[in-house]
């Protein structure tokens, strides 16, 4: 059961790849994307070099510079969205990456003490709550509503594609930016560069979208639209379930992000190393998006998302047993099918559910909740873990994924039956 169109049988990639204005958005978030894990590698490597704060343990140091990335998700999530549907997405979008480009550039020239790096993680975070909401805004005005599943996994697929990239191979691109242009800033300037190459690369997009953009004003009140955003989504429960199994789906991954720098100890990698179970999982969910880009009409009827949320659960179940290396990142590679399975239909569905003038308010409210619920996982995973044990926290993982994917499911099935 999948409450969304089907995508277009067989060619939905061909006809995509033929889209110049989508192709440009593509590699554009796709150098984006890579340079958002290739900066998080670099703050965890730079936590070597700035000196905890008293009190203050390594584990919690970890989970403190994550929190710092989701903090201006719940400040300022939906203002984002709000302003997607005011202002043209490209001059949100190719701006966002020329200042958070900038901000990477400054960070050699301040101080190095932790509560700095805290402030630029934060303002390179507060930035992009308004380059996410702009980008999700911006396929349905490039592909045609028939396209929008394959589109959404091909995004899927190039976003894990720089998931694998940049955690997999940011420590070495670093190590070599560092040796070749010095380890004051070398590191710095080429994350800074991705950045203001992605928003060149997007300058060319023209986006057909002053007519919605003015449509979209007749509440000219910031407050009126978040409010009316909210009714939208009372009513629409289709998508408020959707947002909701994204959240979780999320969660996990904000956990893991702790727990894969504890697993690299576990299996004998260094700590900057973690990337490599990340890396993994985004193989898996690539092969998870492009099964579902390329046979997305045959899987519509389909429970995905249920299926998705159980092999996530099996995993996690699992890898608390598992010790050898090889073993941990084919499971790895599991857990990112299952999560392509949610992740992608329930994007679909919000894209097709939701109408052109309230694309801004909805994506910038998905924004804001996704990272509030972000907030949770990454607050408390690192200090649990060191109380608790990682195999405890693990299973306690599995058993919360078990409940919300068939309690998601149940729900949806209601929502669909009273529809009907």
């Amino acid at each position: 059961m999948f409450p969304t169109e089907p995508a277009a049988a067989n060619n939905g990639f061909g006809k995509l790849l033929k889209n110049r204005g989508f192709m440009l958005l593509w590699i554009g978030q796709l150098v984006s994307q890579l340079a958002d894990k290739v900066f998080f590698v670099l703050m965890i490597a730079l936590l070597e070099n700035y000196p905890p704060p008293p009190g203050l343990a390594q584990n919690s140091m970890y989970s403190t510079l994550m929190v710092a990335f989701t903090i201006p998700a719940i400040l300022f999530g939906s203002a984002g969205g709000i302003f997607v549907d005011r202002l043209p997405k490209k001059l949100i979008m190719v701006g966002s990456d020329i200042v958070r480009g900038l901000l990477i550039l400054c960070l050699p020239l301040l101080p190095r003490e932790f509560v700095i790096l805290l402030i630029l993680t934060f303002a390179v975070s507060t930035v992009t709550q308004f380059f996410a909401p702009a980008e999700q805004a911006a396929i349905p005005l490039l592909v045609r509503r028939e396209c929008l599943m394959a589109a959404n996994a091909l995004f899927s697929s190039t976003m894990m594609g720089a998931l694998i990239v940049g955690f997999a191979v940011g420590e070495p691109i670093l190590s070599l930016a560092k040796s070749l242009m010095g380890e004051e800033y070398g590191q710095e300037i080429v994350v800074g560069a991705l950045y203001l190459l992605s928003g060149v690369i997007m300058q060319p997009i023209n986006f057909k979208e002053r007519r919605i953009r003015d449509e979209g004003r007749a509440a000219n009140n910031p407050w009126t639209e978040f409010k009316d955003s909210m009714r939208y989504l009372k009513k629409n429960r289709l998508v408020l379930n959707a947002m909701l199994q994204l959240t979780t789906l999320y969660s996990v991954f904000a956990a893991l992000t702790v727990l894969a720098i504890q697993l690299a100890e576990e299996f004998g990698l260094k700590e900057k190393q973690f990337g490599f179970f990340l890396a993994a999982a985004g193989v898996g969910m690539v092969l998870g998006a492009a099964i579902i880009g390329h046979w997305g009409d045959k899987l519509h009827h389909k429970p995905l998302p249920l299926i998705g949320f159980l092999l996530m659960a099996v995993v996690l179940g699992v890898f608390t047993f598992t010790h050898n290396l090889l073993l941990a990142l084919g499971l790895c590679a599991f857990l990112g099918i299952g999560a392509a399975l949610i992740g992608v239909p329930m994007q679909t569905l919000i894209q097709q559910q939701t109408p052109p003038t309230m694309h801004g308010k909805v994506f910038g409210f998905q924004n804001h909740a996704v990272n509030i619920a972000l907030s949770v996982p990454l607050a408390i995973t690192g200090p649990l873990t060191d109380v608790l044990g990682l195999r405890t926290v693990l299973i306690a993982m599995s058993i919360v994924v078990v409940v919300i994917g068939v309690w998601a499911w149940q729900n949806t099935r209601r929502v669909l039956q009273d529809v009907i």
